[in-house]
């Protein structure tokens, strides 16, 4: 009869295992949104005086961007921010002219700059092969590994490609070290001899095996989101500083936040990266276990079409409609797929060098809609939080890194303390 009863107890308790794994689901812990590379160094936003491009601060110089790679190991760092015990690693050659090789990968914790725990190293298999050749302009997702991530830690991705990798996929603002090496060394525990750059290449998401209950926000917008002026390897975006404190809470959310800014994007033109409405499925829909969008874009469509340009007189400045219009359109999209959406309002800029009085006209009509019209579930109010009280349009003294468009790292999070956490606690 005992035994009866703990056979019973036994099947009872598989059963709840069964039902409990069967609930957990996968959620993206960190993400970078995919770019095309251009020759010369950044994009052209980023070389114009005062557009929102990419300015990362800190640390020794990074050498200059390679164009391409052959029989090289790229070793990148990530930091995620919800923890998981599986993982998977999505590889992008969206913007490849040609097919991609991938002679081996590997994932690991990150011990201390290129070194990797080595007891944590995992090789990623895709459809249970160690290599893989990604289609021009797709992406392949890793088969998963059994690996414990804790939350806000670092993985190190190793990506080895045996020949002429073609045109990169890449995130120019990656803002940690990148480490470069001859050969097949995805396996090492310390890279030697290496090159270094600070951007990623291929790598787009990491996605962990996390409880029913998890789910991601996913940070849309530009270098002020990609965190382009914060100290570099040092996790100090508004998106990275709000997954630090969201673990603080109390009753704290099970929630990643993902990165999905781009150096000098707009919403409504092409230029560093495609424009806002033209990545959205991509970057936010793409993403695992997305339950909220927060939404900052359109500072560069408003400093690059509403200041003159040396003699010349802007041509086809944009609108707050036009840009009013675009949110709309991605607010839309967002509920259709049950995505709660934040409104982020833009940040003072006066002093920047594509400053004009027009364009403050059009980000204050902007600013008065998002906070107004009702159109978002909720408001982050990122201008309040940063702006001088004895002069609004301008960043407080103690933010500004001294471009007087980009916070420093006190003023990104000041961005995140804006934010109130009780939002994401909210029913769906």
């Amino acid at each position: 009869m005992r035994l009866r009863k703990l056979i019973v107890v036994l099947i009872a308790s598989l059963a709840l295992v069964q039902i409990a794994n069967a609930q957990d689901h996968w959620v993206t812990t960190w993400a970078a949104a995919p770019q095309q590379p251009r020759a010369g160094g950044p994009p052209p936003a980023a070389q114009a005086p005062g557009a929102a491009g990419q300015r990362g601060q800190g640390g020794p110089a990074a050498a200059p961007a390679p164009t391409l790679f052959n029989d090289q190991t790229i070793r990148m760092i990530v930091h995620t921010s919800l923890g998981g015990r599986r993982a998977r690693v999505t590889l992008s050659n969206a913007y490849g002219n040609t097919p991609l090789r991938v002679g081996a990968a590997h994932v690991a914790m990150r011990g201390k700059e290129s070194a990797i725990v080595q007891s944590t190293d995992r090789t990623l298999m895709f459809s249970g092969k160690p290599s893989v050749s990604i289609p021009q302009g797709a992406q392949m997702i890793s088969d998963p590994v059994d690996l414990d991530i804790p939350q806000l830690s670092d993985l190190a991705i190793s990506v080895y490609v045996p020949g002429e990798s073609g045109q990169l996929t890449t995130h120019a603002t990656g803002l940690h070290t990148t480490y470069i090496a001859k050969g097949n060394v995805t396996a090492e525990p310390v890279l030697n001899d290496t090159m270094s750059t600070r951007s990623y290449y291929w790598i787009s998401a990491v996605d962990v095996m996390a409880p029913a209950e998890a789910g991601a926000i996913v940070a849309f917008g530009d270098s002020i989101t990609d965190g382009a002026t914060s100290t570099n390897d040092a996790d100090r975006s508004w998106p990275s500083a709000l997954a630090a404190r969201i673990p603080t809470a109390p009753g704290a959310p099970k929630l990643s936040v993902l990165n999905q800014g781009i150096s000098g994007n707009r919403l409504l033109a092409d230029g560093a990266g495609v424009n806002a409405l033209a990545r959205f499925d991509r970057d936010v829909l793409g993403m695992s276990g997305v339950k909220w969008l927060m939404l900052m874009e359109g500072i560069n469509d408003i400093g690059q079409t509403t200041s003159a340009r040396g003699n010349a007189p802007p041509q086809n400045p944009v609108t707050a409609d036009e840009l009013i219009a675009a949110m709309k359109q991605i607010v839309e999209r967002a509920h259709a797929h049950g995505i709660k959406v934040i409104g982020c309002t833009l940040t003072p800029y006066e002093g920047a060098g594509y400053y004009s009085e027009k364009g403050e006209e059009v980000r204050q009509a902007v600013n008065r809609w998002i906070r107004t019209a009702g159109a978002f579930d909720a408001v982050a109010d990122f201008e309040k939080a940063t702006q001088d009280s004895a002069n609004p349009k301008t960043f407080k003294a103690t933010f500004n890194n001294g471009d007087h468009l980009h916070p420093n790292d006190a003023g990104y999070k000041a961005m995140a303390d804006a934010i109130d956490l009780k939002i994401f606690n909210a029913k769906k």
